[in-house]
């Protein structure tokens, strides 16, 4: 697929309190092995794309460490190229760092690229798709514009702050506005954008010079009349992770495993960074039930519908039940944890007792020792 990626950030209406104060949304833990950033990443060089460049918004150096040239995601370091970039540059506040502003500070590297296409999607949303497909439909229907959404019958609790679209019977998008949860049922943007690479460039620097504020998207919904937006319907798997709770609930979900069949697919993998370590160990009455657990973890108590991470110990007789533990966090004896997410290298050990709700899941932050 001739196209240029581009993996944008987040803007102002996503936060995952507590795990985005430390890295970007895009680097934050998922399913144990993966990052956010991951799955998007893989849609992209599985369609074909071998030139992607990664926006920052800050903190890039998870990105980084963790993305590295771009080789475990199976992208040529002879014909294609991984880009993280970010704005170089003191922001006088963080309103100013918008998609757009990162955008005009690195124009030389879109306009610098040879082919005819931009792909934009940000790194929060999790699905499998073939972006060639996207392509395809933006040909037939010769839009300026194509972008990606889901049907759903949750707006009101869901993907609270997401694009909604009003679509007419040929998918051409007439209405764009952000999903406040009024209707239950409602088509939620994926904020994935095909369209030519001129045009692209055109719309942000319009977007630029309209206000300091605009994202991509702002531009997007002053044009919606005068631009053939086209609307593309994805199925399958989707989520949307702009907040704690949703995190939660996303990973919570796919302990499922007709969700997980939905996300990974044989002929398009899931690439991350790899690494060798020795299998979970289980001691003494260590079990788990209907969990995902990654390499390198002792397990001396109790784990049940949960997701752990690499590195994590879980101390004798301790019981953790629907949660989260990222990597090289330590359960202590005889705690009990229900709807937490315990963030890397925290140490839960005095306290011991923590629960939450699918609403509002107990958070203990990065290297925290309770």
């Amino acid at each position: 697929m001739r196209a240029l990626g581009i993996i944008s950030f987040e803007d102002n209406t996503v936060s995952i309190d507590g795990l985005d104060e430390f890295r970007p949304v895009a680097a934050i833990g998922m399913m144990g092995r993966y990052r956010v950033i991951d799955f998007v990443l893989s849609n992209m060089t599985n369609s074909g794309i071998d030139n992607v460049q990664v926006y920052c918004k800050e903190k890039p150096r998870n990105l980084f460490e963790h993305l590295r040239d771009g080789s475990d995601y199976n992208i040529n370091s002879k014909r294609g190229n991984l880009r993280i970039l970010y704005g170089e540059r003191e922001f006088p506040a963080p309103v100013y760092n918008t998609d757009v502003a990162n955008f005009m500070l690195n124009m030389q590297y879109i306009e610098g690229t040879n082919v005819p296409y931009v792909l934009v999607a940000p790194s929060y949303f999790v699905y499998s798709y073939d972006f060639n497909d996207m392509l395809k439909e933006h040909e037939r229907t010769k839009a300026d514009v194509s972008v990606l959404y889901m049907n759903t019958n949750q707006g009101r609790t869901r993907y609270l702050g997401c694009d909604s679209l009003e679509v007419n019977k040929g998918h051409r998008v007439t209405v764009i506005r952000r999903n406040m949860g009024r209707y239950q049922r409602a088509k939620i943007s994926m904020e994935a954008y095909l369209m030519r690479k001129d045009l692209f460039i055109s719309l942000v620097k319009e977007a630029y010079e309209t206000s300091a504020l605009y994202w991509f998207k702002d531009i997007l919904r002053d044009k919606v009349d005068s631009l053939l937006v086209q609307g593309v319907p994805v199925g399958g798997y989707i989520a949307c992770l702009n907040s704690l709770p949703e995190y939660y609930r996303a990973n919570m979900e796919l302990l499922d495993p007709a969700n997980v069949r939905k996300l990974f697919k044989k002929d398009r993998p899931v690439y991350t960074q790899t690494r060798d370590s020795s299998p979970t160990a289980y001691k003494g009455e260590g079990k788990a039930v209907n969990s995902i657990l990654a390499n390198g973890s002792v397990i001396e108590g109790t784990v049940i519908n949960s997701q752990i991470g690499r590195n994590v110990h879980i101390g004798k007789g301790a019981v953790v039940r629907n949660s989260i533990i990222l990597t090289s966090a330590e359960v202590g004896p005889n705690v009990t944890l229900d709807h937490a997410v315990v963030d890397k290298y925290a140490i839960v050990k005095t306290v011991k007792e923590l629960t939450g709700t699918e609403e509002l899941p107990v958070y203990v932050k990065r290297r925290d020792r309770i």
